[in-house]
């Protein structure tokens, strides 16, 4: 596990405050960009790179950043390197069985398989105001934020679970396993001056991407604090202990199941 900087008590106050109560710039970005096509996209602010909308965001200076190409350079600029430990919830999905997918479709249609998946997980994701802290491989990973998605963030990031499980499994029919955990996390703008990212690192990152490994293809296992959020909509869940690879202790999660047939999209 990636160890936490060491940041100015004054800077994780600024951090903590835009990671909680939003920034006002982000979220105007937000609700403005993710409304214009071209991916990909800025990762921080939606801001498109590509397509037409591409080129009319970088004629006001919305361009990628040399220190990160996955960030604008207007982000890099208005969120300085530094960060702070808050509760966020964390997405990680991945397909199932991607190597002998491969082998069986070949380069050139499992290439426009995992497009469509890139796609449509970005599609799904910002729609649900996730930050996409990464699209690799066969895997997506995603932050759900107060400061963006509001005080529902663990209901956002459910939600948004639910809705990438379904549309994966109907629409793409691609066996999607999918995890979403909870939990104080370093969140920020980290790096050196070469290179910066923003990015989650700790424990809460690990367990989720451990849980999406343990999830079968069409289910989304939800931890406790994020079930909470949805137990209404989703009463009487499957409740099942794990035992993660590097955990001393179990972890309890609830398990939804696409297959089954609970739409719980919008």
């Amino acid at each position: 596990m990636a160890a936490r900087p060491e940041i100015p008590m004054q800077d994780q106050e600024f951090w903590r405050k835009v990671l909680t109560e939003g920034h006002g710039a982000l979220l105007v970005s937000h609700r403005l960009f993710r409304r214009l096509p071209g991916p990909p996209r800025c990762k921080v602010c939606y801001v498109p790179f590509g397509g037409l909308g591409g080129k009319l965001s970088g004629l006001i200076g919305f361009q990628p950043s040399r220190k990160n190409p996955n960030i604008c350079a207007v982000c890099c600029e208005r969120l300085p390197p530094g960060g702070a430990e808050v509760d966020i919830a964390v997405l990680f999905a991945d397909l199932r069985g991607s190597t002998s997918l491969g082998e069986r479709l070949g380069p050139g249609a499992f290439a426009a398989a995992m497009n469509g998946f890139y796609r449509t997980a970005t599609e799904v994701l910002v729609a649900h105001d996730a930050i996409i802290d990464k699209l690799i491989g066969d895997e997506v990973m995603a932050l759900f934020i107060r400061g963006i998605c509001g005080p529902d963030y663990h209901r956002r990031a459910a939600e948004a679970a639910f809705a990438l499980a379904e549309t994966a499994a109907s629409g793409l029919g691609l066996p999607l396993g999918t995890a979403v955990h909870s939990g104080v996390t370093f969140v920020g703008n980290v790096g050196g001056e070469g290179v910066v990212d923003f990015t989650a690192l700790g424990d809460t990152v690990n367990t989720a991407a451990r849980l999406a490994s343990a999830a079968a293809a069409g289910e989304v296992l939800l931890g406790e604090a994020v079930y909470a959020a949805v137990a209404e909509r989703a009463p009487d869940l499957e409740r099942r202990t794990l035992r993660l690879r590097g955990k001393d202790t179990s972890i309890a999660v609830r398990v939804w199941r696409a297959a089954a047939g609970q739409s719980l999209i919008g």
